[in-house]
């Protein structure tokens, strides 16, 4: 008797561990695991059943994907739990949440966060350091780095680790002209395209004054680079930058006949072609909007060449990304499921869904090689320009700013001297980013633009305008963990600034532009532990 209670007790035992392991509870926690994600635990002694694994169990998980995602990736995420041979399930949550600003939401606070999240390119330093991001494991970084474009592999690595998924590569930009205005044989030169524009009284629209990602195609065309170094922890070591140099002097030569045209407008609005614009530099975002305006007349090629000493350079460009992060769990094998997820969510079957359904770019080499991909107007010039661009790797944030300022001085210089004047300029800014104190680089400044019948300027109590977007309004730490402006400023209503640390734009409050509702004179006071911008009337 004793003994069949005792087999009978085993027995229990054996059951109950293995619904426990078939039914394993979601875990919830940011603590990196020591081992990183896409990789399966070491199996344990004996075969496993058919269809499970170490990783089998039910998963409640949140994710954030663009908006027109939503829909697609929840039926994505669906087809992984039907066809994956794991014994995985997971039951998520599929939020909207705009690339552009997810990070800052992660950031904000990482326990909230999402499992799994996309993230434009620019985003990825910053996540790196603030450990927001899991590494993938070696099989997994071995399998994504053989099936996509290098590029946008190179902007999910810091140091040797490749911290995420490729999800697109479509961030870049190209040329769409007016057929009526813009003779086809006349595409390739940007003198030409000049000549073209200034007879039919229309406007030559290419965001080279206010916008230093499309400033940098002058200098890519020319041969400069301007490459950043970080470390495994995100952390900007050093830069190769050579915008200074007679090369950059070149460059400048060109940008100076287009900026000096008066039919040139410094944008990359598509919606320009409303307002007599013939031709627009821009990406494949501004595609429908595009077609809808030109319908017939609409043209899509790559950006032109200009020349300078009798010297022909075709114009280059950034090649941007978005990309797919796995948060960190306190679970390695709650992790390496995520991860598995990950990468079935940008595999070359769910990159071409995307594109089939909402016009993404895939970075899959071989999604880009389909003859669907190769038919598009909007990929296939983007794919062309690609032959001259330059990806997106790690950048500085305080780059955006410093390197934007060269148009404005291009078009202010008068010769030569003042062209090398702008590159002096820039080539001072840059140096002083690896000079910056520790106080410095932890300060709080505000930077952003009130409206004014002249623009967009702050206007100070000493009656001086700063420009748009141009330098940070310094701020003080008034108590532990609260920073204010050391004057006030007179605000109209509408005008929008954001907060951040550093002069930098790695870290920046709030996620979208704070806006002023009713017009005053403000102190700006910020609360880091929360992330809270707010106002302090003067008086």
């Amino acid at each position: 008797m004793k003994r069949t209670l005792a087999i009978l007790l085993a027995l229990v035992m054996v059951l109950a561990l293995v619904a426990c392991k078939m039914q394993q509870p979601a875990q919830q926690g940011t603590e990196q695991p020591a081992q990183q994600g896409g990789e399966q635990p070491a199996q344990q002694g004996g075969e496993q059943p058919a269809g499970t694994s170490e990783l089998a169990g039910t998963y409640e998980i949140n994710v954030w994907v663009g908006e027109a995602a939503v829909d697609l990736t929840k039926k994505q995420i669906e087809d992984f739990n039907n066809t994956n041979d794991l014994g995985i399930k997971f039951v998520a949550n599929v939020s909207p949440v705009s690339e552009a600003t997810s990070a800052d939401q992660m950031l904000a606070d990482i326990s909230t966060g999402a499992d799994i999240y996309c993230f434009a390119q620019d985003q990825f330093a910053r996540l790196v350091q603030g450990s927001a991001l899991n590494p993938l494991g070696a099989k997994a970084a071995e399998t994504v780095k053989a099936a996509n474009d290098p590029g946008v592999v190179a902007a999910a690595t810091s140091g040797d680790t490749l911290y995420a998924y490729p999800l697109t590569s479509d961030n870049g930009y190209f040329m769409y002209y007016d057929k009526t205005v813009i003779p086809e044989e006349d595409v390739d030169s940007l003198e030409k395209l000049i000549e073209d524009c200034e007879t039919a009284k229309k406007y030559f629209a290419f965001e080279t004054n206010t916008s230093a990602w499309y400033i940098a195609s002058w200098f890519f065309a020319t041969g400069c680079k301007s490459e950043w170094t970080t470390g495994n922890d995100g952390s900007f070591i050093s830069v190769l930058d050579t915008f200074d140099s007679p090369e950059g002097l070149i460059a400048v030569k060109g940008l100076k006949k287009l900026v000096d045209s008066k039919y040139y407008v410094s944008s990359s609005s598509g919606d320009e072609f409303a307002s007599d614009a013939a031709i627009v530099v821009t990406g494949t975002w501004n595609y429908e909007a595009i077609q809808k305006l030109l319908g017939d007349h609409m043209g899509v090629t790559d950006l032109p060449s200009f020349e300078v000493d009798g010297k022909e350079y075709h114009l280059g460009s950034f090649n941007g990304c978005k990309l797919m992060g796995v948060k960190p769990q306190e679970d390695a094998v709650r992790g390496a499921a995520l991860h598995k997820l990950a990468q079935f969510l940008t595999d070359e079957d769910r990159q071409m869904e995307r594109f089939n359904e909402l016009s993404w770019g895939p970075s899959n080499l071989n999604a880009q090689k389909s003859d669907a991909v190769q038919a598009n107007p909007g990929l296939a010039a983007l794919l062309k320009q690609n032959e001259y661009s330059i990806p997106q790797g790690q950048i500085h944030g305080a780059w955006w700013d410093i390197a934007k300022v060269i148009g404005d001085d291009v078009k202010a210089a008068t010769d030569e001297a003042g062209l090398q004047a702008a590159l002096d300029n820039y080539k001072a800014k840059i140096a002083a980013l690896f000079t910056m104190t520790e106080e410095a680089k932890n300060a709080w400044g505000v930077i952003g633009m009130c409206n004014s019948t002249d623009g967009f300027f702050f206007t100070d109590y000493n009656n001086e305008t700063r420009s748009n977007w141009g330098e940070d309004m310094p701020m003080e730490e008034v108590e532990a963990g609260v920073w204010k402006t050391t004057q006030a400023y007179e605000m109209p209503e509408g005008c929008e600034f954001k907060v951040r640390q550093g002069a930098s734009w790695d870290v920046a409050f709030p996620a979208d532009n704070f806006k002023v509702e009713t017009a005053g004179t403000y102190f700006v006071q910020f609360v880091v532990e929360t992330g809270e911008v707010s106002l302090v009337p003067a008086n």
